[in-house]
């Protein structure tokens, strides 16, 4: 058979293979391209929770390298979970309540100092202690 009667997928006498190159840069470039796919897909509940409280960002950001190094997908779909589920934030008006009962505490009626705020209750009770038991019989 002479070489022009041969198909172009078939290697000339000269030694270049065209169509072998050219798969193996397509090869190349597809698996980078699914593996950032992969990696996008797996930080996808990181992302998530990016937006959201710290503590439950580290939780889902643990979860996640959980299910990587474990091949684990349970603990994956965990993160995802906790990610799109707000958690509400106790600490915040619980701390303002104890702000604000410490502030109520330390204030004695009708007692302002030179500077307008509440004097602090003084250090030394003025009446014994026996009598401060009693009082309240």
């Amino acid at each position: 058979m002479a070489p022009h009667h041969l198909p172009f997928y078939l290697a000339p006498g000269s030694g270049t293979d065209t169509l072998m190159v050219v798969m193996g840069i397509f090869l190349i470039g597809t698996v980078l391209w699914v593996g950032t796919l992969y990696w996008r897909l797996h930080s996808l509940p990181e992302r998530m929770a990016h937006k959201s409280q710290k503590l439950q960002f580290e939780f889902v950001a643990v979860l996640g390298l959980i299910s990587l190094f474990t091949h684990m997908h349970i603990f994956w779909i965990a993160g995802l979970l906790l990610a799109l589920i707000d958690i509400p934030d106790f600490g915040g008006p619980l701390r303002s309540i104890a702000d604000s009962v410490e502030k109520i505490a330390d204030a004695t009626p009708g007692e302002v100092g030179e500077d307008g705020q509440p004097k602090p209750p003084p250090s030394q009770p003025t009446e014994p202690a026996k009598e401060r038991e009693h009082n309240h019989v």
